[in-house]
């Protein structure tokens, strides 16, 4: 095995970030590449449902399995699988392909749990909420580049940005095979289960304060987020893409469009997460950053149709900022408060299970957002919004736990 030199939080965020860059390079032109092989915005949002369906079902299995074998191992698997996913959808003829192929790239993609692990390994205390945020930096740098260069490649074909993901997954192969280094603490043997979703994890879950408020908000408030995260292509399409154009021009127009929009979402992420948070968690801490994370996504999706009623494109990229604050304030605090709530030998397990209930959320999301859709453009943004309220209510349980007495108890 090569022996890496570089640091283990800096070698995480650029696999991270490539891993994150070929995934956002497809998010423009994912729909309307659906959409032309006859799927209706039902089956488009279900599409998006299958891969978060496999993050769900195997995020705490490959969480477990990075505490026992380590975290390099898992991080190359998953990167392979998730390639070989992109080369099949973008060769795909058929929708049951489209399926079969975006089950096999949510399966290897549950591997963020082993990305936070990776973090939690090499930070403690204060500084995990930072190491955390290059998390959601490496997210917001891969919505800034990779909706931009999705955009632009789907100019070509719609299948071009979407092989491009696929070679830049494999380029991540290669690159993290030689960079990565394995941070878990061999010594340390994990007490997870290895098996695929377990409930016996939610049992364990209960001994540690902030986990089981934690999981129900990250299922809630990602149900209702992940409704406007695969439905807003198809609403910039309807509302700002003319109808008199071919559909070839309408698909690059509405991609270039849907591109213009995730790519300032990620600036502000990424200068949040990258910058930001570190600082705001320090002052805040992580309880009332989430606290407040919810009630600004909330209210940045309640205003999503009203900016529609006017037409104004330019009011819906001014909109983009706010939502990106609430994400980028709220994600990575809820991975730190879960770090600093559990001993050391639960992390890639429980982090995994919090990203399970995530995904869980974003199949029941795109599940429903399509049929919504296709009775009202607007009730989506309106359904979303409303399920904020309980979301918010649990956060009002959470408390700061003490890390110092945690780790005297274990």
């Amino acid at each position: 095995m090569p022996q890496p030199s570089k640091s283990p939080l800096l070698v995480a965020f650029i696999t991270i970030f490539l891993d994150l860059l070929g995934f956002g390079i497809i998010i423009p032109i994912l729909p309307f590449f659906t959409k032309s092989l006859g799927a209706s915005p039902t089956l488009i949002t279900l599409l998006a449902a299958s891969y978060s369906l496999m993050q769900f079902l195997f995020s705490p299995f490959w969480g477990y399995l990075s505490d026992k074998r380590g975290r390099r191992p898992i991080m190359l698997s998953s990167i392979f699988i998730s390639g070989i996913g992109y080369f099949i959808f973008a060769s795909a003829t058929q929708i049951w392909v489209l399926f079969f192929a975006r089950s096999l790239s949510g399966f290897g993609n549950a591997n963020l749990g082993t990305a936070q692990a990776i973090i939690s390994d090499s930070t403690s205390g204060e500084e995990r909420s930072k190491g955390m945020g290059l998390i959601g930096a490496a997210f917001g740098l891969g919505f800034i580049f990779g909706p931009a260069i999705g955009a632009f490649l789907s100019q070509y074909s719609p299948q071009t940005p979407i092989y491009a993901a696929g070679i830049l997954s494999f380029g991540n192969l290669i690159l993290t095979y030689f960079i990565l280094p394995e941070t878990k603490d061999q010594s340390i043997q994990p007490q997870g289960m290895n098996k695929v979703f377990n409930t016996q994890l939610l049992q364990q879950a209960k001994e540690y304060t902030n986990l089981i408020p934690i999981f129900i908000i990250s299922f809630i408030g990602t149900v209702a987020f992940s409704q406007i995260e695969q439905i807003i292509a198809l609403f910039i399409e309807a509302i700002w893409i003319p109808d008199t154009l071919l559909e070839e021009e309408k698909i690059k127009m509405a991609a270039r469009y849907t591109g213009y929009y995730l790519t300032i979402i990620g600036v502000m992420a990424a200068i949040i997460q990258g910058g930001l948070i570190g600082r705001l968690n320090k002052r805040f801490g992580e309880v009332k950053l989430i606290q407040s994370g919810l009630v600004i996504i909330m209210t940045a999706i309640v205003i999503i149709p009203f900016i529609g009623a006017t037409k104004s494109f330019a009011l819906l990229l001014i909109s983009g900022p706010y939502l990106a604050l609430g994400t980028s304030i709220l994600n990575p605090s809820k991975s730190s408060l879960i770090s600093r709530s559990i001993p050391p030998h639960l992390q890639g397990t429980m982090l995994g299970l919090n990203q399970s209930f995530s995904s869980l959320g974003r199949v029941i999301g795109p599940s429903v957002a399509g049929v919504l859709f296709e009775l009202s453009l607007n009730i989506p943004f309106y359904v979303g919004a409303g399920m904020m309220l309980p979301a918010i209510w649990w956060s009002l349980s959470l408390r700061s736990p003490h890390q110092e007495e945690l780790l005297e108890e274990d």
